[in-house]
């Protein structure tokens, strides 16, 4: 049975004397660190010179260059993108560490890859929330908080989870209930996720729009239908609240008994072979891998890719679609 943190569960006061750092000041990085300030926690921030620390500074938060907010910081969030953080941890973040401080990660990421090793005197968080910057913050401040994942990778002062548990208290991580997973599920199934669900609907909204306007049906009228009116992201926000059956009851009774009547035409053994597939890539290491030698060439898969999808009829109809909608010339 999966451990679940509620508020009751940690004590903000196991924070008192500690320092909390901040390396990165991005979307997520900026709403936790806004949450944490609110709740009454000593923060500082460790950037680059660049938009970022020119926000941070705008925000009201001392901005230190990052070897310098370590040095001064015994718990360290570390909030930069994954492909970019090993070099980032090597330079400025490992020859500064010292007992007794605590490295915090969003991701679990270049752990469980063996990108980064911290040393074994320091303890290893993770506090993974499973929404975006937005959700974080407007989670926290109309006080519904935010679904997250919590780990302790290492704890080597005996207090890890003390921490960890006083800092999603005051984020707002805990209002919803926290799960405790191991860095190595937390990583798995955020990719397997990223790289099935999300691009088979991806795919099966092509294939929607692709059947319709061989039909006649005007474009517009096809993305609106699909999800440009916002009525197939309510369902999954509802069932994000109430679960997906009591989402479907708030559907007429004939979109329930089309959805419920088709469902097992989409389910075949090809697509289950698929997503094993995906997966054993993600455990063995393949993927991480691939992301790595793109990263070090520069993304040029990426930038293809996008270029591609930016020159698709779903692109170009969805930008006009949002235009007329929107009354723009």
């Amino acid at each position: 049975m999966t451990i679940v943190y509620h508020d009751a569960d940690a004590n903000s006061e196991h924070l008192n004397q500690r320092q909390v750092g901040f390396i990165g000041y991005g979307n997520l990085g900026r709403a936790l660190a806004l949450n944490l300030r609110d709740s009454g926690l000593n923060l500082i921030i460790g950037n680059q010179q660049d938009r970022y620390a020119s926000l941070a500074s705008n925000d009201g938060f001392e901005v230190f260059p990052i070897a310098q907010a370590v040095q001064q910081a015994d718990t360290i969030f570390l909030i930069i993108p994954d492909e970019a953080l090993p070099q980032i941890y090597l330079r400025y973040v490992a020859p500064y560490l010292r007992t007794g401080d605590m490295l915090i990660f969003a991701s679990g990421y270049n752990i469980v890859y063996g990108y980064i090793e911290p040393p074994g005197y320091v303890d290893i968080g993770l506090m993974a929330p499973r929404t975006l910057g937005v959700g974080v913050r407007d989670g926290y401040l109309n006080g519904l908080g935010f679904p997250c994942f919590l780990a302790v990778g290492q704890d080597s002062s005996g207090r890890a989870w003390d921490y960890l548990l006083g800092l999603a208290l005051a984020s707002g991580a805990l209002r919803q209930g926290a799960l405790e997973v191991a860095f190595n599920q937390e990583v798995e199934i955020d990719l397997f996720v990223q790289q099935t669900v999300i691009p088979a609907l991806h795919a099966i909204l092509q294939s929607a729009m692709s059947t319709l306007l061989h039909e006649g049906y005007p474009p517009e009228v096809i993305l609106t239908e699909l999800y440009l009116s916002g009525e197939l992201g309510l369902l999954l926000s509802n069932a994000a609240n109430t679960g997906f059956t009591n989402a479907l009851r708030m559907m007429s009774p004939t979109a329930q008994y089309g959805i419920l009547s088709r469902t097992e035409q989409f389910q075949d053994n090809r697509t289950q072979r698929l997503m094993e597939t995906i997966l054993d890539g993600i455990r063995q290491g393949k993927f991480a891998q691939e992301w790595t030698a793109e990263y070090t060439d520069g993304y040029p898969r990426s930038n293809a890719l996008l270029k591609k999808f930016r020159s698709s009829q779903l692109w170009e109809f969805e930008e006009a679609t949002l235009s007329a909608l929107k009354g723009l010339d």
